[in-house]
């Protein structure tokens, strides 16, 4: 999945710490995405003239609404089960922070799109949602963006996000259980520290 194609679904991601709950996933996603593109838009000038203050932002806006506990083990699969408590928790650390820096790249990118919302999907007997929405260009090209969200503690969360029909937690899912068969858990996690650094090196530069 390319920087660009994570940078249009980071907008819709971003849920505003600030933003008063709504009633229905859908209407999350609607309000706080269009508060996060504000935020860019009106720090535009200082985000070209220090680039890594996006990080501040991410963390700010989108860590708060990521389960990433659900999203690590279901990433991991049955490498989870068998991984110790150290290594899960090393896993949620690198794993979170390369969320952090892929997103905060491609963010640098957002040039003005368009939302189109859709009504989620819903079982009102299950805490779990699906909220479809399109990002349409300038040029009027369309990029389906499907949230998968489950209700924790009354917040609405992410647990995955399939971009023009590529889910985020399957692709990283197969890349991580072939790097794991091949090198081992700890191999894993010592490429996913080399990848964040590089990222990181990478933004201000």
């Amino acid at each position: 999945m390319s920087f660009k194609k994570l940078g249009c679904l980071f907008f819709i991601l971003c849920f505003s710490v600030g933003t008063a709950w709504a009633a229905t996933p859908d209407e999350v996603v609607k309000e706080t995405a269009e508060g996060v593109i504000s935020h860019i838009e009106s720090n535009r000038s200082l985000l070209e003239a220090n680039p890594e203050k996006i990080y501040d932002m991410v963390n700010e806006l989108v860590i708060p609404r990521f389960d990433f506990i659900s999203m690590s083990k279901w990433v991991l699969g049955k490498h989870w089960k068998t991984a110790s408590e150290t290594q899960r928790s090393k896993f949620i650390t690198q794993f979170k922070a390369l969320l952090v820096r892929t997103y905060a790249r491609a963010l640098l990118e957002y040039s003005g799109q368009n939302i189109k919302y859709y009504p989620v999907e819903q079982n009102p007997q299950s805490n779990l949602a699906v909220v479809k929405t399109e990002l349409i260009s300038s040029s009027s090209a369309q990029l389906p963006i499907l949230y998968r969200m489950h209700q924790k503690n009354e917040e609405w969360k992410v647990v995955d996000v399939a971009v023009d029909g590529v889910s985020l937690v399957t692709t990283y899912r197969g890349s991580f259980a072939t790097q794991i068969k091949k090198n081992g858990f700890d191999a894993l996690l010592n490429e996913l520290s080399k990848k964040n650094e590089i990222l990181g090196d990478s933004i201000s530069n």
